[in-house]
């Protein structure tokens, strides 16, 4: 007999709209988790219209019920799906769902197993608490966005925010099962991605680097480190950091001034940064990327494809893995970590498409 999900069991009632509690909640419906997303009327979440793809890759294998918070008879409902469930996932701004009369206090007292996560820019308390804000204006205040002058194209602070919300999910219910008691999650995507600068500022402090040009330089720029153009148009990310695999790159290509015993060391390779990646530049630009590829990975260098967002569904190794899966939004990636009893999510649902929790 095939195994239960890992979360089976475990009803989510999720109020969260957009996309960092909505990627939360599908990560516990890829688990096995039953999760309801309650859904404001007339429209629902605004993600439906907005950009119906980022709401059906984020709302797979949910059901959803279409309830006015606003109305008497809405909010008896809310309350009484709270009490049955399990984990309550919000992410309006701070005080919001206690004025609704849903805050923890209010359904902790009608559910004291009930954990309970907010997930907010800034969190529910603080000078900043109730300022509007988006991915941009988090990874701004957390101190990312001056170590860098682009932008890798992904929320990553709606992002984090919303794998460390799942990682506390996850933990209070497993605490839970000791102390009989949920809790109340308050879930800052700003101090999410904040958490994530920590190894940097570790290894500013080491390094006593206190200015923000050095910072960044640390931060951004290292030799043989990168990803370079060649001839056909095609890119390829090579990352020979240590000494060992800069040994190995120096023999597939000729690095000359840079290949004697004065850069064979990292220490050595750092001030000649730019120049030794200006150099792998020119070499990369005069060679097709598919042989250079095949040779770097055959001397054992950290080397790979820089792939288009459309290429990944067909690149061999995720195929070999079956890590992406085809649905009705397209080609999607599975949840990373495979767990027993975890299967393929259903598709997005129909706007107050109830069934099981909730119906």
């Amino acid at each position: 007999m095939p195994a239960a999900g890992p979360l089976a069991g475990i009803r989510v009632l999720d109020f969260s709209e957009l996309l960092p509690g909505p990627f939360l909640t599908g990560c516990l419906a890829e688990m096995g988790a039953e999760v309801l997303k309650v859904e404001r009327p007339p429209a629902g979440d605004p993600v439906r219209q907005l950009s119906p793809g980022v709401f059906g890759s984020v709302n797979r294998g949910k059901a959803s019920a279409l309830i006015d918070l606003k109305d008497p008879e809405g909010l008896t409902r809310a309350r009484a799906l709270a009490g049955e469930a399990d984990v309550l996932v919000e992410s309006f701004r701070p005080g919001v769902m206690a004025r609704l009369g849903l805050g923890y206090d209010a359904l902790s007292a009608l559910n004291p197993r009930l954990v309970y996560a907010s997930l907010s820019g800034y969190g529910q308390d603080g000078p900043l608490a109730a300022v509007p804000g988006h991915d941009l204006n988090y990874l701004s205040v957390a101190g990312l966005k001056s170590l860098s002058s682009g932008s890798i194209g992904v929320p990553v602070a709606d992002l984090c925010g919303s794998v460390y919300g799942l990682a506390g999910v996850l933990a209070a219910l497993v605490q839970r099962g000791a102390t009989g008691r949920g809790q109340h999650l308050d879930v800052s995507l700003t101090e999410c991605a904040l958490h994530w600068l920590n190894p940097r500022l570790g290894r500013f402090s080491g390094a006593g680097a206190e200015t923000l040009e050095e910072q960044r330089r640390m931060a951004t720029s290292r030799p043989a480190y990168g990803a370079f153009a060649c001839r056909d148009g095609r890119s390829v990310s090579i990352a020979a950091l240590e000494d060992h695999f800069w040994a190995r790159l120096l023999g597939t290509m000729d690095l000359a001034p840079f290949d004697g015993p004065d850069h064979a060391r990292m220490a050595g390779r750092v001030p000649a940064t730019e120049a030794i990646n200006a150099r792998i530049a020119a070499r990369c630009a005069r060679e097709d990327s598919e042989g250079l590829l095949a040779r770097l990975i055959a001397a054992d260098v950290p080397a790979a494809p820089v792939l288009a967002p459309g290429e990944v569904a067909g690149f061999p190794h995720f195929v070999a893995r079956g890590t992406m899966q085809a649905g009705v939004a397209g080609p999607l990636a599975r949840f990373p970590v495979r767990l027993e009893g975890m299967g393929h999510p259903g598709p997005a649902p129909e706007l107050g498409e109830t069934q099981g929790f909730g119906s």
